[in-house]
């Protein structure tokens, strides 16, 4: 592995002021973003979709890297340029999904286990050749009624994937984004997210630390502290901040090179006063905070576009001024008149 490589590209993925834009959704996924807009998910739709979302010059303002999926990294703009390496002259690093998706576990019911392990040495090495230089793999884990989720095993599982993970990306001089997510869906309260949040990050380090990963070179992705989507009490922008950075501050080791929140299916406006109210109460952590939010910057666009070539640049537009309020919100500096403005 070569340390100044992976030195660089761990900066500039972590860049002051900027973020992660997920474009990585699995073909059942767009397949359902697209239908809310009355849009088919065919090949052609999903590469206009990417490109619009792409070939923004001005995203290299706010955004630092792009995370692909499979179908995307061997796509091209219109006029034959991979997407890639249109990235890459926007100044914005290209990133790429390499797990296979969440399937049951076998044993845990109402649990998952990702895959993908098996290959992913090679699909690496393939990547890396089509400019990739960082990749993700998420992990799922549920919070079930009463403390019956997760298991010991749904966590041990996940959290020596991710490791296996990320030692075979850096390997590969390829920076990975771990991201264990704690799903939202529930009526569980902010306690028990904080609570499951935390063991789900002890056993990720743990396993991280035991692979011989180098955290340096490793970024971490995952949820905020919040309450389940069916919770009766919804926590406060402040309590969010204050709960999530605690945990964080007891289960991160310093040495990361950087934390970058999901959106998890919040509002995109509360996605980014949540991100400023950490940065803006807490400036002095041990590793910078910032986002890698798919749905949080994308939606506002999709909604306008809905398949619509005549609104392109227009959806650009809302998708640029998303990513520069979450832009903002990595220094503490967003303000909820922006939204009033816009």
């Amino acid at each position: 592995m070569d340390e100044s490589i992976m030195d660089s590209t761990t900066q500039e993925l972590m860049a002051r002021g900027k973020g992660i834009l997920a474009i990585d959704e699995s073909l059942p996924t767009i397949g359902k973003r697209f239908a809310s807009v009355g849009v088919k998910s065919t090949k052609d739709n999903r590469r206009a979709w990417r490109e619009l979302l792409i070939d923004t010059p001005e995203s290299g303002q706010y955004i630092s890297g792009v995370i692909l999926f499979d179908e995307t990294i061997r796509q091209q703009a219109v006029d034959g340029t991979p997407f890639s390496w249109l990235l890459q002259k926007l100044g914005i690093l290209p990133g790429i999904k390499v797990d296979m998706g969440a399937r049951p576990l076998a044993g845990c019911p109402g649990e998952k286990v990702t895959e993908g392990l098996d290959g992913l040495r090679e699909r690496l090495q393939e990547y890396h050749g089509m400019s990739a230089q960082f990749a993700k793999w998420r992990a799922v884990i549920s919070i079930g009624e009463e403390g019956s989720l997760p298991s010991a095993c749904c966590l041990h599982v996940n959290a020596h994937a991710l490791g296996r993970y990320a030692a075979l990306c850096q390997e590969a001089e390829i920076i990975p984004v771990v991201e264990p997510e704690v799903l939202m869906e529930g009526n569980h309260d902010q306690a028990r997210c904080r609570e499951v949040t935390a063991r789900t990050l002890q056993a990720v380090f743990a396993e991280l630390e035991r692979q011989g990963v180098a955290l340096e070179h490793t970024v971490l992705k995952t949820g905020m502290v919040v309450s389940g989507k069916d919770c009766p009490e919804q926590a406060a922008i402040a309590q969010v901040a204050e709960q999530t950075v605690q945990c964080l501050q007891e289960c991160v080791p310093a040495a990361v090179a950087g934390v970058v929140f999901l959106s998890g299916g919040q509002a995109p406006t509360t996605a980014t006063a949540h991100l400023n109210a950490m940065n803006a109460a807490y400036p002095d952590l041990p590793w910078p905070l910032s986002f890698s939010y798919g749905r949080a910057l994308q939606e506002p666009a999709l909604q306008h576009w809905a398949g619509q070539a005549d609104r392109v640049e227009s959806a650009r537009a809302l998708l640029l001024h998303r990513e520069k309020c979450n832009s903002l919100a990595c220094t503490g500096r967003y303000a909820e008149s922006l939204e009033v403005a816009s």
